[in-house]
């Protein structure tokens, strides 16, 4: 599949939007735009494609981070990209730490699942750009393309 035929790309965060972590990121003065990523977010936007975050945040499980912290989080990354003319159509998260078992968190499909399904979009139809194993794993279990960074 070209990349002109996806209408949805969905973007790992920590690591192909942002600077990950091993401390995890727990407030917007700890997260940074890696160089070049709004502006390629919003150049997809502005071609017409859907794109949608996707991303494991563990962090609300081990209580490092709250759910208002990171909204916060997001809502400046959702402005940085618009104040370049773009849109992020969506942004799921999974709360979970890994014995949760649950099914949002990558490597499982589910917010990928979530995404496709709330932009009405099929997996053949979709890219999911990640900078790890599990995110590859997720997209491929999604039924997606997967594309490896590797800025992580």
């Amino acid at each position: 599949m070209a990349l002109r035929l996806a209408k949805l790309f969905i973007l790992d965060r920590d690591g192909v939007i942002n600077a990950d972590s091993d401390d995890f990121i727990k407030d917007l003065r700890e997260w940074r735009p890696l160089p070049g990523a709004l502006e390629a977010i919003a150049r997809l936007s502005g071609a017409g494609y859907s794109v949608a975050v996707c991303t494991n945040q563990s962090g609300i499980g081990r209580e490092l981070i709250t759910v208002s912290k990171l909204q916060e989080i997001h809502d400046a990354m959702r402005a940085g990209v618009q104040a370049l003319g773009g849109t992020i159509a969506g942004v799921y998260f999974c709360p979970h730490v890994p014995e949760d078992g649950c099914e949002c968190r990558k490597p499982r499909p589910g917010l990928l699942e979530r995404a496709m399904a709330e932009a009405g979009v099929a997996p053949k139809d979709t890219i999911a750009i990640g900078d790890a194993l599990r995110d590859l794993l997720a997209a491929r279990s999604a039924g997606c393309r997967p594309i490896l960074v590797r800025t992580g």
